[in-house]
């Protein structure tokens, strides 16, 4: 039984869980894969980095369905965020200007870096030192989440490609393509892309014109509080 089911037994969520549920499911594997993975040959501070930029991923993707697509109810959000799936700090900043991409709510606890500042991903890298131009916040791995600094919709991360390449391109966009039995399921991308090899790209940065039907029916379900697709 995954993570999320274990929280959820014996509770019964909103309409439109059912649509999401199986991608919200493959973002805690990922999770939990990289927390079980090899560490061998890695720094001590590196080892939650993943988990922060997979944190993200998630929570971007239930705040693209709430936010940017609004094909999800506010029961189903709200459920979500109280039963502690979606982060309703981290999204609830993404609101407000200045804090589009923020990497996480680590990023501005104060009390967590030095001299009592936020980390020094908060600052546009355009003005910093630099020897710090480009270096990932230790705890994070976030490199800048500064607004105008993003790159392929989110922060860069230590992994992001900062050179403008298509290639680079298409792989940190990855599509949300059919899978079995027209689920909605993560595609596209390579081993080097993202934190897994399949990563996840936000619901609001899909070109309508190239979705897959089975995709957009299921968001149409999950907009009309629809139970299931016919």
């Amino acid at each position: 039984m995954s993570s999320v089911r274990r929280k959820l037994k014996g509770k019964r969520p909103p309409e439109g869980w059912e649509l999401i549920e199986e991608v919200v499911e493959d973002f805690e594997s990922q999770m939990k894969e990289a927390v079980n993975e090899d560490h061998e040959g890695k720094r001590k501070a590196e080892l939650p980095w993943k988990i922060h930029r997979l944190h993200w991923e998630k929570n971007r993707f239930l705040f693209d369905l709430m936010y940017q697509r609004k094909v999800m109810s506010r029961d189903l959000f709200d459920y979500l965020v109280r039963e502690k799936i979606a982060d309703g700090p981290l999204i609830a900043k993404w609101r407000k200007p200045g804090y589009e991409i923020l990497c996480s709510m680590l990023a501005i606890q104060k009390g967590q870096h030095n001299f009592g500042t936020t980390s020094h991903c908060r600052v546009p890298m355009k003005q910093r030192s630099s020897q710090q131009r480009i270096t990932p916040d230790t705890q994070i791995g976030c490199i800048s989440c500064a607004s105008g600094d993003g790159r392929f919709g989110g922060p860069i991360w230590w992994n992001t490609p900062l050179e403008e390449d298509s290639t680079a391109a298409d792989e940190n966009r990855t599509t949300w393509t059919q899978g079995h039995q027209g689920d909605i399921v993560p595609g596209g991308g390579s081993s080097g892309a993202g934190p897994s090899g399949s990563r996840k790209r936000p619901a609001d940065e899909a070109d309508d014109d190239d979705m897959p039907d089975e995709v957009r029916a299921r968001l149409e379900a999950l907009k009309k509080g629809n139970a299931a697709l016919d």
